[in-house]
């Protein structure tokens, strides 16, 4: 629907419009997305000049602005290194769960993997409120039918130190 307005002399058209897109990730992301949807793997890379590995993976060190080339698997397993706990939003798909508050509705987390020197950014599900704590360690959960996106994991949920190599 278009409108035509008039405005101290000038004019100007209002309308609604929807635009279609394809957003282009760049090699490093794609192959990081790719992983995710037909592995189940999250990788990192390496900066050759200062070592750090970066997850997500990178296509180069935003300390050095060096080239990564090595790609290292990484968990399954990361441990929370910061979390928040969200009540106006709706709670993410899957990750439900959360008993022990029923005013909790999201929660997002920061997950460092062994050997990493950058977290990820993910949804958290599967926890009680009461027992959720920085150090705990997490899985990621998986969808069934991936398309090469982040959510492809659909949250990370708490698990055991016993368990975390075996998912």
């Amino acid at each position: 629907m278009i409108n035509d307005k008039t405005n101290n002399g000038g004019s100007f058209v209002s309308a609604r419009m929807n635009l279609t897109f394809n957003y282009a990730a760049g090699e490093a992301a794609s192959r990081f997305l790719v992983a995710l949807r037909d592995e189940n793997k999250i990788y990192g890379t390496r900066c050759p000049s200062c070592s750090r590995l970066l997850v997500p993976a990178r296509s180069f060190c935003p300390r050095c602005f060096v080239d990564t080339t090595d790609w290292i698997e990484v968990g399954p397993a990361g441990t929370l290194v910061a979390f928040t706990l969200d009540r106006s939003l709706q709670c993410h798909a899957g990750a439900g769960k959360e008993e022990s508050d029923p005013g909790v509705r999201n929660c997002l987390g920061l997950i460092r993997f062994d050997g990493a020197d950058t977290s990820l950014v993910h949804h958290i599900g599967e926890f009680d409120v009461d027992t959720l704590r920085i150090g705990m360690l997490v899985a990621p959960v998986f969808i069934k039918e991936r398309n090469g996106s982040i959510l492809d994991i659909a949250y990370f949920k708490p698990v055991e130190a016993d368990n975390a190599r075996s998912i």
